[in-house]
């Protein structure tokens, strides 16, 4: 769930920041992808870590 979470996010917030930047429907939709993978990957070393911690 907050792997989820954090795909979500990143990808409003790439995709704002695309839109906020001017930038066309394909960059939009680009940058969320990018941007929602990379808080999917944070999402899961944070996941991880909690997980070993407890």
């Amino acid at each position: 769930m907050v792997i989820i979470a954090g795909f979500v996010i990143g990808a409003l917030w790439g995709g704002l920041s695309a839109r906020r930047h001017g930038g066309s429907g394909f960059d939009i939709a680009q940058y969320a992808a990018v941007w929602g993978i990379i808080g999917a990957l944070i999402a899961t070393a944070l996941a991880v870590g909690i997980d070993w911690i407890a």
